[in-house]
């Protein structure tokens, strides 16, 4: 092709042949946002949904588009492209003066796409007025592995903030990013938008934040591994446990694991990468594991490199969940402010088929929960979607409404019968647990009521 002729005449990065890896995985239920060139014509987010949309590039910074891209239909881009070389698009938020609201974007690369190391996304929450709220950016990384990257905004209510508390109407703002060095392109991006909502506090609650918590890091478990299979996106995450979790993964795919972490809890995971078809060579920033919290802010990353020897990448230890958390300067522990699903994120760039072969290689997942659960805030209100924020699902209202404001497991192991634990592991229905639990009692009653007939019959009295 002519494309591939200037690409070898071009100093930068250069598509990497790899095996085939699957696409990511948008949510079931997504709903199309076309993402609009000013503000005037955002499309509106609402928290609990989860939108696709897209963020024009320049087309030279793929190398095929073809008709499997996941690129979106055709008006989507053209749409995004209406006259501005900036590359921002727009998305509009109405909220309340009460209730938090994040908004998390996932960017995609397409199939083909060549980024340089400083490509990515930029994502930031404004107000009415255009004062900003909030913004992250996130970028490729220094592997140029095409991968999905996320990257979040919030409006937040805190005391003492004077911007952004009022009620009204928000943009979410996403922009590409690029050093600008020769051989980076501003690749377009496909996007997963998830907004959420969390409610305010039934009652205030501290906002100091602990200085003192366990920061060694124990020792791993070691157990014969779980076989799983890691998901494609945030939405098919694959549940995994405290525990060893054994899986396979080809250079070029990220997987997706969710671990619930409840209020008090710490969580540790490390991830080991086996031995390739050679050992000779060596790819920087081969193995990448991130940890992103309930609405996919990142936590913290672990990153190694890979000669084709097993090496293995753990995350530092972090605090434990706390709602104060939100108060603390920094990440790790500003991100650790709620309890609910953490995800565990895990890529293997595609460099390392070139050098190592395709695979796929043998992938360990060691995860250990440290701490003990502890009660949660309190929330006055439902979270959209319902349940992220560590609140009982199953009930007809919040965390409060089950009296403590800790998950369901939390409180079925810590304070319910044996009974109950074990409905609660294994994750069966309120109301199915329930009949599960009601019938046991009363066949637990008809045994004993038999057996007091056999023994009145067999030893009768005057």
């Amino acid at each position: 092709m002519v494309f591939g002729a200037a690409l070898t005449a071009l100093p930068g990065p250069v598509a990497v042949a790899a095996p085939e890896v699957p696409a990511y995985a948008f949510a079931d239920d997504v709903r199309d946002a076309l993402g609009a060139t000013d503000t005037g014509d955002a499309a509106r987010l609402d928290p609990g949904e989860t939108y696709r949309s897209s963020l024009p590039g320049d087309p030279d910074a793929v190398a095929d588009d073809g008709p499997d891209s996941g690129a979106g239909d055709g008006e989507q881009d053209e749409g995004n492209n209406d006259g501005k070389d900036d590359g921002k698009v727009y998305y509009r938020l109405e909220l309340d003066d009460a209730s938090t609201t994040y908004v998390s974007v996932t960017a995609i690369p397409r199939p083909g796409a060549v980024p340089a190391v400083g490509d990515g996304i930029g994502v930031a929450v404004q107000d009415a007025d255009g004062t900003p709220c909030t913004y992250d950016s996130v970028t490729i990384g220094t592997a140029r592995s095409p991968r999905p990257i996320t990257a979040w905004g919030a409006r937040e209510i805190l005391p003492g903030n004077g911007l952004c508390q009022e009620p009204g109407t928000y943009y979410v703002v996403v922009e590409p990013v690029s050093t600008g060095a020769e051989g980076s392109a501003r690749s377009p991006w496909d996007l997963e938008l998830a907004p959420f909502s969390e409610p305010p506090l039934a009652k205030a609650a501290t906002t100091d934040v602990p200085q003192t918590w366990n920061s060694a890091t124990p020792a791993p478990p070691v157990a014969e591994p779980v076989a799983v299979r890691g998901g494609a996106g945030f939405t098919e995450a694959t549940a995994v446990t405290q525990g060893v979790s054994g899986d396979e993964i080809v250079p070029g795919q990220t997987l997706f694991y969710r671990v619930p972490v409840d209020w008090g809890r710490q969580l540790y995971a490390s991830v080991e990468l086996g031995s390739g078809e050679k050992s000779s060579g060596f790819v920087a920033e081969a193995l990448d594991l991130t940890l992103y919290n309930p609405v996919r802010a990142k936590v913290e990353d672990a990153g190694v490199g890979y000669g084709g020897t097993q090496k293995s990448a753990a995350l530092a230890p972090a605090p434990p969940v706390r709602y104060a958390n939100r108060y603390a300067p920094t990440n790790p522990t500003k991100s650790l402010r709620f309890a609910g699903s953490y995800y565990l994120v895990v890529h293997l760039a595609a460099q390392v088929a070139e050098a190592f072969g395709d695979g796929p290689y043998g992938l360990t997942l060691r995860v250990r929960l440290g701490g003990t659960a502890q009660s949660g805030p309190g929330y006055e209100g439902r979270s959209a979607p319902r349940g992220v924020f560590g609140q009982d699902t199953a009930g007809d209202g919040p965390a409060e409404a089950g009296g403590d404001g800790r998950t369901g497991q939390a409180r079925a192991t810590a304070d319910g019968d044996p009974a109950m634990r074990a409905v609660a592991v294994a994750g069966i229905g309120t109301g199915t647990a329930l009949l599960l639990v009601l019938g046991g009692w009363t066949l637990t009653a008809r045994r004993r009521a038999a057996a007091q007939i056999r023994v009145s019959a067999q030893n009768p009295t005057a």
